[in-house]
């Protein structure tokens, strides 16, 4: 591999001790992938979990004198102010460490899973170091930038040196599309696009360009799209004709090879695709939860617009980020959503088992295929079903 004289004093830790593990750690991963060299980032997110991993692997890089040279953004981890009363002193002095590790290593606290849209936005054809499953394949699909699926660990390695090897997302031929997936469904909503992510069992290996669907797609729904292809697979990247970014720009999303597979998606098909995911539900819920990405300003707006038919009998919990909720403070948005029986929740992850252990054993619903799947490991079972009809039922208390 090769390293400019910049690269190999970081490595043999001439610039201190905490560049050198960081180099250490890029240098390996780029052996492992063959990379030839390492190329510089300015766009950096770590999807800090506050787990016991992440705050040793982020404290010893700390302790080694490590400081960022490009400022990243961070994933949520959770609100000490919202969820103090459910938690243990220990969980509490978790969540203080992590911030204090990450704030001293120059991190911008931003705590939200979808930095792309304004905090952190990559521009066509940059080279970045994002994790977070969502966000590494919006960036690549919709903002076109070249990130590969980092661990937590490794983009707090690039923010340090501000490099990344140079292999798989970042170079056009691993790009390409291989299967060619004709949608012959009815799209009405965001959540349709999230349902048609949970497909990945289906579309099985390979990057995955959809046909036959509309070139105006709202933002929500192609983040709900990645979000759930890598629910039900592993994704890096998506192409949809006149939609995401490379498209926009005239690249042939096969690299003009014939796609490796072909399949064809029907309403029927993701019918029986969220029927498999989500459990069946009767009689009461006991809460609902929304936000899993972080909802944007638009989605609180549509939660703001059906709740204002009637209040919600159970509690609506709405992930968002911090950004968002101070827009929607200062514009009555979270006045009205409060009184309607939704509380908004800043910088917390639904994946904090710490935070949502209350709700264990009883039934709820939300929108989030991703959500589910990741409080199903906390004991806590969610049907999925649109918002629409989350919504209703937290209205009702139960199932209509």
């Amino acid at each position: 591999m090769e390293l400019t004289a910049e690269q190999r004093a970081m490595l043999n830790g001439d610039l201190g001790r905490g560049k050198a593990m960081a180099m250490g750690v890029q240098v390996g991963i780029g052996k492992c992938f063959d990379a030839p060299r390492m190329v510089p980032v300015q766009k950096v997110h770590v999807s800090l979990s506050a787990q016991e991993a992440d705050v040793w692997f982020s404290g010893r890089l700390l302790e080694a004198g490590a400081s960022c040279a490009v400022a990243l953004t961070v994933n949520p981890g959770y609100s000490l102010d919202y969820f103090r009363k459910h938690l243990t002193p220990e969980a509490i002095a978790n969540m203080e460490e992590t911030h204090r590790i990450y704030q001293s290593l120059g991190a911008r606290l931003t705590y939200s899973c979808t930095p792309y849209l304004v905090d952190n936005v990559p521009e066509y054809g940059e080279a970045a170091a994002f994790s977070e499953t969502n966000a590494t394949i919006f960036v690549n699909a919709v903002l076109g930038a070249r990130t590969n699926r980092e661990s937590a660990a490794s983009a707090l390695c690039a923010a340090v040196t501000g490099f990344v090897p140079e292999y798989g997302m970042l170079l056009e031929e691993n790009r390409r599309g291989a299967v060619a997936v004709e949608v012959d469904a009815r799209l009405n909503s965001d959540f349709d696009y999230g349902v048609l992510g949970l497909t990945g069992k289906r579309i099985g290996q390979g990057i995955p360009v959809f046909l036959g669907l509309p070139e105006t797609i709202s933002t929500e729904a192609l983040i709900a799209l990645g979000a759930q292809l890598n629910v039900s697979g592993s994704y890096d990247l998506f192409h949809i004709p006149g939609v995401t970014a490379e498209c926009r720009r005239g690249v042939d999303p096969f690299g003009g090879r014939e796609p490796l597979r072909r399949l064809r998606l029907t309403s029927a098909d993701l019918e029986e695709t969220l029927a498999a995911f989500s459990p069946d539900l009767s009689g009461e819920i006991h809460f609902c939860i929304l936000g899993c990405p972080h909802y944007t300003y638009r989605q609180l707006e549509i939660a703001d617009r059906l709740l204002s038919q009637s209040p919600a009998k159970v509690p609506v919990y709405v992930l968002t980020s911090a950004r968002v909720k101070k827009q929607a403070g200062e514009q009555g948005l979270e006045r009205r959503l409060q009184e309607a029986g939704a509380e908004l929740i800043a910088d917390t992850c639904i994946d904090e088992a710490c935070c949502w252990g209350h709700l264990a054993g009883k039934p709820g619903v939300t929108d989030s295929p991703k959500a589910a799947y990741y409080t199903e490991t906390a004991g806590i079972r969610m049907a999925v079903r649109d918002t629409d009809t989350c919504i209703r039922w937290a209205q009702k208390g139960g199932v209509c």
